[in-house]
């Protein structure tokens, strides 16, 4: 289990694209082995996991430039200003 979740550690981030994501991968994921370790279950582990996520998301959001990420309707994805 600890080799899975520092792998996932290592992998996550790099599957992001904005800082939004980038910020709730690696909360998510520091999290989740934090609340892990905390409790000695997986529940702990949850836990940790969507609080990081949401503290990663709204850290990685104050660090973009005011420029959001849209799909067109054919799923490519570009950049414009919010």
């Amino acid at each position: 289990m600890k080799k899975i979740l520092i792998v996932a550690s290592l992998i996550l981030p790099l599957a992001a694209c904005t800082q939004t994501e980038k910020g709730a991968a690696i909360g998510a994921t520091g999290g989740a082995i934090i609340g892990g370790a905390a409790t000695g279950n997986v529940r702990g582990a949850a836990v940790g996991a969507a609080i990081g996520g949401v503290a990663g998301a709204l850290i990685g959001n104050a660090n973009e430039p005011g420029r959001c990420i849209y799909r067109d309707r054919y799923g490519r994805r570009y950049e414009a200003a919010c």
